[in-house]
């Protein structure tokens, strides 16, 4: 039986009609591949609040705080069992406010805006890929919550409504 957790966030930051986007060097689980603008690992004292953590991750990688961004909102979250473990990413969006310039940086790779229509060809982490994709087909244009399960032939997505 399985009983270990990794719980993690990411954030995915627009503006305009782009999102921005992180290449990410040096991580010991996300490698060489692009992510969320910004993103990791909840700390214990995180362990029941995900927005928490994707702030602090936010802040800690971008230097940007949460009077920088607008709509922030939780719109997936995924499960993986790999490598005898359960990761559970909390996928965040949000717009990043007008005042806040085009050119960031990240201590944890390199940063590149791209239009929505272009990320479908980028390499991904395995869940991230699955969660971009139902969001340029799906989600963009709904205000659900959705909930992923993955498999070997990819993510399987249902609303997660509130009951």
């Amino acid at each position: 039986m399985l009983g270990k957790l990794r719980n993690m966030t990411s954030i995915y930051l627009f503006k305009d009609d782009q999102v921005l986007l992180l290449f990410r060097q040096g991580g010991s689980v996300v490698n060489e591949v692009w992510t969320g603008s910004a993103g990791g690992h909840f700390e214990d004292y995180e362990l029941n609040d995900a927005k928490a953590c994707v702030l602090r991750e936010l802040e800690e990688e971008l230097g940007l705080c949460e009077s920088d961004i607008e709509n922030l909102v939780l719109r997936y979250i995924t499960l993986r069992n790999v490598k005898g473990e359960i990761r559970q990413n909390y996928y965040f969006f949000a717009d990043l406010k007008a005042h806040t310039g085009d050119t960031l940086c990240s201590n944890e790779g390199t940063l590149q805006w791209f239009p929505l229509s272009e990320i479908g060809v980028l390499e991904m982490p395995y869940t991230a890929k699955y969660v971009m994709r139902h969001y340029t087909e799906v989600g963009q244009f709904t205000d659900r919550l959705y909930a992923g399960a993955t498999n070997e032939n990819g993510v399987s997505f249902i609303e997660l409504a509130e009951y």
